[in-house]
């Protein structure tokens, strides 16, 4: 079956290709199943059948299968025991102890398809987690005393496993302490607001809004342990399955049917909702984007890697959704157009912040293409936000990136643009196809990525139309949110020596490319009532730049680096202990542009304005804070202490706020030609104003228009 699909491969074009190049992984994934399971002696219970099915999967397609050995084993060990017990509050070192026995013998069990391990976890968890519950009660049964000088550390990482059950229950006395200590400073505060807004309010004591704040602490606590304890087995199985899969690469998972609909969920089209796309991992649940156009996007604080710790429907009590079921815990975000939900989320450097949010239905126009008009120093210059690469879903039509692309081109060029900026920022991927076809529209012809799977040559993936769409001066914007497809464009631009690219230190840097395979469908043939197992994605592809390197883990270094205030917290492909290593091919062979700019003197026009400037000097020196909050996981739990930290964040966070505050700071205008669509109703007059109120105020937009006039 290989050598037929490699023969064949060659002789396809480039649909046919990149087609048979999954669906040959997909047949052979098939074939090797049908034979091994078709000769087994016995039939297997749906379990041992799926485990057997989820690792010859893998050890068929996966672009580089890990050996199953004794350091396989380590790995699941360790990472299964971390998604159990993230923060360390179930097991204590006896436990761990107990089950260490297992480190080097959970390859043994896989290949023998049976779950010792993962049975033995589940049964100390079950006593563990009714004493962690009898703990939490405890501490909350009387007044808290905020007034003695302790800490707690909240990164799990950084914890040891309580060495007995006295341990424990401190640990627990401090973690419920500092949930009520939150709740308390949040109610002081609003408070002492309503105070000064009104006379006649009612004031609560802080004694009466310790009892509040500790009983509110109780619900939420209740309904957690409520959460955890109806997950079942099958739940627990799907979660250490799905961490075997992740040690093989951060990106092949294992979805049971349910899951695998909870992972699609984005609130977007026409769901009422915020328009964020949730995943769950760890027993947290964490933010990967935000649907452009959405009432999270039009909010502007709700970001990608947020986690999202409580959910509150308007001024009601928040409900605790830590180790909440994913699936549950949409149900209480989504809600009818027009109504508050309130969402306390943990933001990537540790602060804790209330998002309020009216929800509202996406507008789906809002990910599509769209340009501005820039003016800059006496210059236009074209402007192009593309917030994925979207392709038709079918071949009945639909809307194509690239053909969205083609026409603001040849709109902005009507209009003798100076050059033309291209965003990519936040810009996860998508469409491989149309990440190529996009690419051929500034250059004449040629390669634009390599693409290879698990020991095969590199597949060259080129535009060969010879039209060139926009010659002109480029610069493409990129952030470390930027991925996948984005950085095809980015890095094939930069080869080429085409544009000047332009962002964070570096964009996410994900290289890889993966395929869903139904589980049940496999094996459907041999019984009339196949068991459902779900289906299981795995990275069967690598990407490569048209000049060898890998775009993994070492994403596009920008030609002009300009400061993030996320710049110094690990982010990205590479902060996963298990992504595929970066590597190189050969290149491709193509042509270089031959650009008609110094990039050193442009990088140094930028360098010198950087250095004036106020706003990228308070977003280096917000960068360094950030920095220095995510190190710092230690929290006081004393009162005075922990509302004076709250006090000083709070008041970073608001002089943080002026960078955005000047909204005049980058002329726009619609294209002439966008006028008749943009006033066609109240909605699109809105979508409009809210796309040119967040271009107003973006500096980098600014620093790009810039580079593009001494670019010309």
């Amino acid at each position: 079956i290989t050598l037929l699909f490699n023969r064949t491969i060659m002789k396809r074009s480039l649909k046919g290709r990149r087609f048979f190049l999954i669906t040959g992984g997909a047949l052979l994934f098939a074939a090797i199943l049908y034979f091994s399971l078709a000769f087994r002696q016995k039939p297997a219970s749906d379990s041992r059948l799926l485990l057997t099915m989820i690792m010859e999967g893998i050890n068929s397609v996966h672009y580089s299968p890990h050996p199953v050995n004794d350091s396989f084993s380590y790995k699941i060990f360790q990472e299964y025991l971390k998604r159990v017990d993230f923060n360390k509050k179930i097991f204590n070192r006896k436990d761990i102890d107990e089950l260490s026995s297992y480190r080097f013998s959970i390859d043994d069990e896989i290949n023998d398809s049976s779950y010792a391990f993962f049975d033995a976890v589940m049964k100390i968890y079950s006593v563990r987690l009714n004493q962690a519950y009898r703990y939490s009660k405890m501490a909350l049964a009387d007044p808290l005393d905020f007034s003695a000088d302790e800490n707690i550390e909240t990164d799990g990482d950084k914890l040891e496993y309580p060495a007995d059950s006295l341990s424990q229950k401190n640990e627990w006395r401090k973690y419920m302490k500092l949930q009520v200590l939150q709740q308390l400073n949040e109610k002081v505060n609003t408070q002492e607001k309503a105070r000064a807004k009104s006379d006649t309010v009612k004031v609560r004591t802080y004694d009466q809004l310790e009892e509040n704040a500790r009983a509110a602490v109780k619900k939420s606590n209740e309904e957690y342990f409520s959460r955890v304890n109806e997950l079942e087995r099958i739940d627990w199985l799907g979660i250490y399955l799905d961490c075997i899969s992740n040690v093989e690469d951060p990106h092949t998972e294992y979805f049971a049917p349910v899951n695998k609909q909870n992972f699609d969920i984005q609130m977007s089209g026409q769901l009422e909702g915020i328009g964020a796309q949730l995943q769950q991992k760890d027993g947290e649940i964490k933010i990967t984007s935000i649907v452009p156009g959405s009432a999270s996007w039009r909010q502007g604080k709700l970001k990608a890697n947020d986690v999202i710790q409580k959910v509150g429907q308007g001024s009601q009590e928040p409900v605790n959704v830590e180790g909440m079921r994913l699936d549950k815990a949409i149900q209480l975000i989504r809600g009818k157009k027009g109504t508050e939900v309130r969402l306390t989320v943990k933001k990537p450097d540790g602060t804790i912040l209330v998002v309020p949010i009216i929800r509202d239905v996406v507008v789906i126009e809002a990910t599509y293409a769209q340009s501005a008009l820039i003016h800059s120093n006496g210059n236009k210059i074209g402007y192009i936000r593309l917030p994925e690469f979207y392709a038709p879903v079918d071949q009945r039509g639909g809307r194509s990136c690239s053909d969205d692309v083609k026409k603001e081109l040849q709109k902005l060029k009507s209009e003798n643009v100076l050059g033309i900026i291209l965003d990519l920022r936040d810009n996860g991927g998508g469409s491989l196809q149309e990440a190529v076809k996009l690419g051929g529209l500034f250059i004449k012809s040629g390669p634009v990525v390599q693409v290879r799977q698990r020991g095969g040559r590199a597949n060259v993936l080129s535009d060969s139309d010879p039209e060139i769409i926009y010659d002109g001066p480029l610069t493409i914007m990129v952030n470390e949110n930027s991925a996948s497809a984005s950085e095809i464009i980015a890095a094939a631009m930069q080869d080429y020596h085409r544009a000047v690219v332009i962002g964070s230190r570096t964009t996410y840097g994900k290289g890889t490319v993966q395929n869903f395979y139904n589980l049940d469908n496999l094996v459907s043939h041999q019984q009339s009532s196949a068991p459902v197992l779900g289906s299981i994605k795995i990275t069967i592809q690598k990407f490569y730049r048209v000049n060898g390197g890998s775009t993994q883990l070492r994403g596009v270094t920008p030609d002009i680096i300009l400061p993030d205030p996320y710049a110094e917290i690990p982010n990205g492909e590479k902060e996963n202990k298990y992504a595929i290593k970066w590597d190189e091919i050969p290149p491709a062979i193509f042509e270089p542009w031959k650009a008609g700019y110094s990039y050193d003197k442009l990088r140094a026009g930028s360098e010198k304005r950087m250095s004036s400037s106020n706003a990228f000097q308070l977003i280096q020196e917000e960068a360094r804070d950030f920095k220095e909050r995510s190190e710092n996981t230690m929290y006081p739990l004393s009162y005075k202490k922990y509302s004076d930290l709250q006090k000083i964040l709070n008041d970073k966070e608001k002089k943080y706020e002026a960078i955005l505050s000047d909204t005049g700071l980058v002329a726009v205008s619609n294209l002439p030609a966008d006028l008749a669509r943009v006033n066609a109703d109240s909605v699109s007059i809105a979508r409009n104003n809210q796309f040119f109120k967040n271009l107003k105020k973006d500096i980098y937009i600014s620093e790009a228009a810039t580079v593009v006039g001494e670019m010309k």
